[in-house]
């Protein structure tokens, strides 16, 4: 490779991370935008001498920026990007519990920390995937087959005495109903996306935007406009989390993240659910003599003073679960950092992409520039990118509650209610919208179903599984 200048690669990797800042934080902007707008200036960057390596850079270093201040608009605003959709129930009540920039800096140690844990599943991953990727590609459907079968098994809702035989099963079957329901919709949605008129184009328009916005993003605002939640005066990014669930947290979501990275049509949000299936719920209702109550007991207790819950009750926002909460916000920021190295590392060892920057790389230098002294030096503009990030994520963080509080949340929940709402029309345009209005109050029904809102992963889950069994 060329002699390459370490002030210029500095330089490359600040620009990618100052990217992955605007793109983290703007909800609709995704690394894929600059990626491809890089992509279309290469040429020119190549005339006027900058080496396509240079160029690469910029794109890893977005794409690592990204995934750690993406998790803040999500947590403060309720306004997910399809990567952190799930992150957005337990982050949005860690806010309400005055937990906000402790939710952030947990995100900030799960990406960190995948960066470390996914330096060690490079190479065993990648002699694992080489031989084994086109046996597990033919077989995909029954494995997401089988995560959905493990999620509605786990799903057990609130078990209360004399309900009857039937109501076991009652939230099973709920669980199902919401995942059926919001497949169909993905279906609906996936079949259409020629019909995205985009006002503002960014790049490619896609469905997971209105779809995502309405089932994780408005229909949580909704809730809190109906609930009269507030912002507390004050919030701590103290970590008040064990050591033993934040490493849980990190390895279970690098290793769910690096596992996806190599399979095809399979998201960081997928990846995402497989971590949930080991976050544990460790609190003890009996201790808190809450043993035997159902939602309404709870409420009652709550006015009591024995809990506390909300009009909505939803099991992952019972408030003797933000310990789950926080592990959860651990393990998704660690799904995301892990999925954008291992891109990378898929990309290298048997010459596929998996994302838009990761098509940008190989559009702009190709797997057969890589030598090792290239990919060294990748992973080290890796490592530079997510050492400022961590530092600029945990500032905003902590920056972010002191400006909220001063405003009217529930004006602050319908004024990004409205965004959100002209985001989609612009960047998807009318069926969009039209998608997001259909998608809001489908994103509410987990509340009334007291079931865990993950199950609506289902937009994205049945038509994938559809799309490997070859419909």
């Amino acid at each position: 490779m060329p002699e390459i200048s370490f002030a210029l690669l500095f330089i490359a990797v600040f620009g990618g991370y100052l990217l992955g800042i605007f793109s983290g934080l703007l909800p609709g902007v995704h690394t894929n935008n600059f990626a491809l707008a890089l992509v279309a200036f290469a040429p020119f960057l190549a005339d006027q001498g900058i080496l396509p390596f240079y160029i690469v850079v910029i794109v890893l270093s977005n794409a690592i920026s990204h995934t750690f201040h993406d998790i803040i608009p999500s947590v403060f605003l309720g306004a997910p990007d399809g990567d952190t959709a799930l992150a957005v129930l337990p982050g949005h009540r860690l806010l309400l519990e005055g937990a906000g920039a402790e939710a952030v800096r947990l995100s900030a140690l799960g990406s960190a920390g995948s960066v470390a844990a996914s330096l060690l599943f490079v190479l065993p991953l990648s002699l694992f995937f080489k031989a084994a990727y086109p046996f597990l590609e033919e077989y995909m459907a029954w494995v997401l087959l089988s995560v959905v079968f493990i999620m509605l098994a786990g799903e057990k809702g609130e078990q209360v005495p004399g309900q009857g035989l039937f109501a076991k099963y009652r939230y099973k079957i709920s669980a199902l109903f919401l995942f059926l329901i919001t497949g169909f919709l993905g279906l609906f949605a996936f079949a259409r996306e020629g019909l995205l008129s985009p006002v503002i184009n960014f790049g490619t328009a896609t469905v997971l935007l209105p779809l995502l916005s309405g089932l994780f993003g408005s229909s949580q605002l909704v809730i809190s406009l109906f609930t009269g939640s507030e912002i507390p005066e004050e919030s701590t990014s103290g970590l008040k989390l064990s050591r033993k669930r934040i490493m849980r947290g990190i390895f279970t979501g690098s290793a769910a993240g690096s596992l996806v990275a190599w399979l095809p049509g399979v998201s960081s949000s997928i990846a995402a659910l497989l971590a949930r299936l080991f976050v544990k719920e460790d609190f003890d209702r009996k201790d808190l003599g809450l043993e035997g109550l159902g939602p309404k007991g709870v409420k009652k207790a709550a006015e009591t003073g024995k809990s506390g819950t909300s009009l909505f009750w939803d099991p992952e926002a019972d408030p003797e679960l933000l310990d789950s909460s926080k592990e959860f916000i651990v393990s998704v920021s660690g799904v995301n950092t892990s999925n954008a190295i291992f891109g990378l590392v898929a990309f290298l060892v048997i010459g596929k992409t998996r994302s838009g920057a990761m098509a940008a790389v190989s559009e702009i230098l190709g797997v057969g520039a890589f030598d090792l002294p290239t990919v060294l030096l990748c992973f080290f503009a890796v490592l530079l990118a997510s050492l400022f990030s961590y530092f600029s994520t945990v500032y905003i963080g902590n920056n972010a509650h002191r400006v909220l509080r001063k405003l009217d949340y529930s004006k602050l929940c319908a004024g990004v209610l409205f965004g959100l709402a002209v985001m989609v029309l612009l960047f998807t345009g009318p069926f969009g919208f039209f998608l997001f209005l259909i998608a809001t109050p489908i994103g509410m029904l987990p509340s009334f179903m007291k079931v865990r809102k993950s199950h609506a992963m289902g937009v994205i889950l049945l038509p994938v599984i559809l799309y490997f069994l070859g419909y």
